[in-house]
């Protein structure tokens, strides 16, 4: 079974019911909505469809609700596009009227940048295409030389190479698409351009406003964020991360992105919470059949690297055939999951733990690695936790976590490692719960008589964060 998880972004391309069966059935895990374009209408409408092509296909697909973020950028010009020069004067005015851009200035969404840049400062337009020099500040306007030239088009964004921007993580518009994400019980939010830890403990307080209970992903695409210590304390607030590196590699130069993606994964890893690798994962694939080797190899380092999921972003929501995309993806992780570096772990050897609950999820992926012949761990669960533990240990066993509730179930979907089933505990006897879930697997065809399972529980039915036993079962037995 395939342990790395696929996400996938809805667009015009994705958003038809008999393709979204055919990108469940090829392997999407978790859908996800780009609240940068269309409307509540139209992600309400992706919602019921994809919840209904999951049940058809009986699968647990969850749902991640990617906030746009600040706005930084250009506004549009009277042609739809100019072609800049080397060497030529160029201003970014935050005053000037959003259609009358022309080759010598055009307007800017972002009304602060006049006040966030300084001479000799650089900004990168067009994911870094296009380099400008600030010379200078006049009032509303900065005023710059252009060091690398080429076509620029609307509404492009803008970097400042090394961070520094002080635009909030979430926007007004951001707080409304939130509420509307509430209210369609989305599994997660993505908040971008996340500079603190503080960015995510509001979300995560906005999110409580709503009475929701949505998990928030941060968005790690700013300079500031990859430092060691904000780093640390982003991914403990948080409920994972995501390494966006279009707009990161714009802000700490491309070149950087690969280790810090190794980084991130790891401490991701180490601290408990899943991990998202994105962006341009199998580009070429918008319109070929086939990726390139270099595609090929960037999926499969990720895997390689323990990540709980990689991200299709233009591949998937406007491609010419989303779901053979997402059946190479997930070609290619099966085949790197076969590697033995993925299913060996040291993590967390010498720690000492403080819940009972956690101690049971280390004791039994201990054991499901020493153990021979161990073929599945069965995790009963309410609150997910306890499958999230264990999937941040390598192993090639697959990990059944058996929940009643929807939310949960939807989040583990993102868990490497972890196969979510719908189980409600409340409806069987609790002296035979056991024998229940092992049957309910049984009929599924996902282990059957003679194999050796690991079953986790707590003392009690329907209550959160009471693991407290481990039983190994011979099934038929």
């Amino acid at each position: 079974m395939r342990r790395t998880k696929i996400v996938a972004t809805l667009g015009p391309a994705s958003s038809d019911y008999e393709i979204l069966r055919k990108m469940i059935a090829s392997g999407l895990n978790v859908a996800r909505l780009n609240f940068s374009h269309g409307t509540a209408d139209d992600h309400a409408e992706r919602v019921k469809t994809i919840r209904r092509a999951a049940k058809d296909e009986g699968k647990i697909v969850g749902i991640l609700a990617d906030l746009q973020g600040p706005k930084i950028r250009i506004a549009r010009f009277k042609n739809g596009k100019v072609n800049l020069k080397n060497g030529s004067e160029f201003t970014l005015d935050a005053s000037l009227d959003v259609n009358e851009g022309d080759e010598k200035q055009v307007g800017i969404d972002y009304k602060e940048l006049p006040n966030d840049v300084k001479p000799n400062d650089v900004l990168l337009l067009d994911d870094g295409r296009l380099v400008f020099n600030v010379e200078r500040i006049e009032g509303t306007k900065v005023i710059c030389r252009v060091t690398a030239g080429g076509e620029l088009s609307n509404n492009k964004g803008i970097n400042r190479q090394g961070g520094g921007l002080t635009a909030p993580a979430l926007t007004e518009k951001d707080k409304k698409d939130l509420k509307t994400a509430i209210k369609l019980k989305v599994d997660y939010l993505a908040i971008s351009f996340v500079r603190s830890a503080e960015d995510v403990a509001y979300a995560k307080q906005l999110v409580k406003a709503e009475k929701g209970n949505a998990g928030i992903i941060a968005k790690i695409e700013r300079v500031e964020a990859v430092e060691p210590d904000t780093l640390d304390a982003i991914i403990a607030e948080t409920d994972g991360i995501m390494v966006a590196r279009g707009d990161l590699g714009v802000e700490i130069g491309d070149a950087q992105v690969p280790a810090a993606q190794k980084r991130m994964i790891t401490r991701a890893r180490d601290l408990n919470k899943p991990v998202i690798t994105a962006t341009q994962m199998m580009e070429t694939m918008i319109h070929n059949v086939v990726p390139t080797r270099a595609e090929v190899s960037d999926v499969a380092n990720a895997v390689l690297d323990s990540t709980d999921a990689v991200m299709l972003s233009a591949e998937s929501a406007t491609g010419d055939h989303p779901d053979l995309v997402i059946n190479t993806m997930a070609r290619i992780a099966i085949a790197a999951e076969e590697d033995p570096i993925t299913k060996t772990s040291q993590h967390r050897m010498e720690v000492s733990f403080g819940r009972i609950d956690e101690t049971i999820s280390m004791a039994t992926m201990y054991a499901a690695n020493h153990l021979q012949n161990v073929t599945a761990i069965i995790c009963l669960t309410e609150s997910g936790s306890t499958p999230l533990w264990m999937s941040r240990i390598h192993t090639g066993i697959p990990i059944f976590a058996l929940s009643r509730h929807e939310n949960t179930l939807g989040r583990m979907a993102l868990y490497r490692d972890v196969h979510p089933i719908f189980f409600d505990v409340t409806k069987h006897d609790s002296a035979k719960i056991k024998n229940s879930a092992i049957s309910l697997l049984k009929k599924q065809g996902l282990i059957k008589d003679g194999d050796l399972v690991i079953i986790t529980r707590g003392p009690k039915r329907g209550v959160h964060g009471g693991t407290n036993s481990m039983t190994i079962v011979e099934v038929g037995q």
